[in-house]
């Protein structure tokens, strides 16, 4: 079994209202986010905040189970831990993405998980153009470490403290783009859906 972690539980400082409830194209940011892993893994999870009811609004209809993060003012590191204390014991690995990469297509998910199958490494990280992004996915073999992370850091300490346990797959094509402002949500508005 694979999971498949959506992070959905940020602050949005940056932006100024709930990004991820913002509408891109008739539908909220982390809906398309949701939408592009269900399949994908035998699993989807969503971490959420813990006052989250627009949220799960947000992803009515989609076969998810739905994970409160209640230290979630704590920073990424905590939804990233939040989320692998909950992946069912026999998931072998999990897929990490964010709920604001809207636009990140299905096809780079799978392709990350089909390498990480291949077993490959404990660890497959998408690159594009040569830059790390997501998704990542994590062999159980580095839990562990990933639940024991603290702050805003992310899963990078871990994916950076042993290079003979990673593989990097190239997506070749442009790097997802993040919407952490009003100007990121324009520009992905602009962008055409994949």
């Amino acid at each position: 079994m694979i999971a498949a972690l959506l992070l959905a539980a940020g602050a949005s400082r940056r932006f100024g209202a709930p990004k991820l409830l913002q509408q891109l194209n008739g539908k909220p940011v982390v809906r398309w986010s949701a939408e592009s892993l269900v399949g994908v893994a035998d699993e989807l999870i969503v971490v959420v905040p813990p006052e989250n009811a627009e949220l799960r609004k947000a992803l009515d209809g989609i076969a998810a189970r739905v994970v409160v993060n209640t230290r979630a003012n704590d920073g990424m590191a905590s939804s990233l831990a939040c989320g692998i204390a909950a992946v069912n014991e026999l998931s072998m690995a999990a897929l990490v993405a964010l709920g604001d990469e809207p636009l990140l297509p299905r096809r780079c998910h799978e392709r990350v998980a089909t390498t990480f199958k291949g077993g490959a490494a404990a660890i497959v990280a998408a690159t594009y153009g040569g830059v790390r992004g997501h998704p990542v996915m994590f062999g159980r073999a580095v839990f562990a470490e990933l639940r024991a992370l603290g702050g805003d850091q992310g899963a990078r300490v871990v994916v950076d403290a042993d290079p003979s346990r990673l593989k990097l797959v190239e997506m070749d094509e442009p790097h997802p783009i993040d919407v952490d402002t009003p100007e990121d949500l324009a520009r992905v508005t602009r962008t055409p859906q994949v």
